[in-house]
């Protein structure tokens, strides 16, 4: 596991350097609290889900539509999803 630190509206970028191609691009929206909000964005073909949805739909119990959240993301939208903050000790 790969493990960063991000501040406010920075991101994180999976891709291949090679073609230069992003796959998907991770931004920090919000940092409040114990809460951080996620922005996803990727073509959209390319499926996102919160863990519990890609469970559900792996067990056959999910409609698969492409972000989780029961809308199908267009191209260039972007997915976001509210991620509990890092725990403190």
């Amino acid at each position: 596991m790969l493990v960063l630190t991000r501040k406010n509206r920075e991101s994180v970028v999976i891709g291949r350097p090679d073609d230069q191609e992003v796959i998907l691009e991770i931004t920090i929206l919000e940092i409040e609290g114990g809460r951080v909000r996620l922005g996803f964005a990727a073509d959209a073909k390319m499926p996102i889900h919160r863990r519990e949805v890609w469970e559900r739909i792996c067990n056959g119990n999910g409609n698969g539509n492409g972000n989780g959240n029961g809308h199908t993301a267009g191209a260039g939208t972007t997915v976001t999803a509210a991620l509990p903050g890092p725990r403190r000790s």
